[in-house]
């Protein structure tokens, strides 16, 4: 949708824009807290975009309360802007999700969302996301996005 370009920014350059946490997420895989992390029971409507490079993940319109204490949504709203990779950290197999461009850590991607919606719930650490408000899309440079939000 967006001809935006988005480039990950240097590990140098993320050290000093992002939280501890932030940059511990996104940059060396870690998990935030369970129901102690700021959008998991956000329920306003707008984008999430990674916190690194602003390319947007998903939408407010895809978010569901999953019962897991992070954000959990149905599909991304660019599928080029995320990719999967598998990832065998813990003992187990799992997909782990990336953001494109940005090459930052969001989550892990599972089998058990809304059949309904197509079975997947991506599960994305809050600390790898910053939320565009929907009346705040098209002065953050998100304009194209602004169609969705008025059906």
């Amino acid at each position: 949708m967006s001809k935006k370009i988005y480039i990950k920014k240097s590990r140098e350059q993320l050290k000093k824009e992002l939280t501890q946490d932030q940059f511990e997420v996104t940059q060396e895989n870690a998990t935030e807290r369970s129901f102690g992390n700021e959008f998991w029971d956000n329920k306003e409507a707008g984008l999430y975009v990674d916190i690194n490079s602003g390319e947007p993940l998903f939408t407010s319109l895809n978010k569901f309360d999953s019962g897991c204490g992070w954000p959990s949504f149905t599909k991304p709203v660019e599928d080029e802007n995320v990719k999967e990779n598998k990832d065998m950290t813990l003992g187990t197999t799992r997909t782990e999700v990336r953001s494109k461009h940005g090459d930052s850590h969001l989550g892990h991607v599972f089998n058990d969302g809304p059949r309904s919606e197509g079975g997947l719930r991506y599960c994305i650490n809050s600390a790898a996301l910053k939320f565009i408000p929907a009346n705040k899309l098209e002065s953050e440079g998100y304009q194209d996005y602004l169609e969705i939000f008025k059906k």
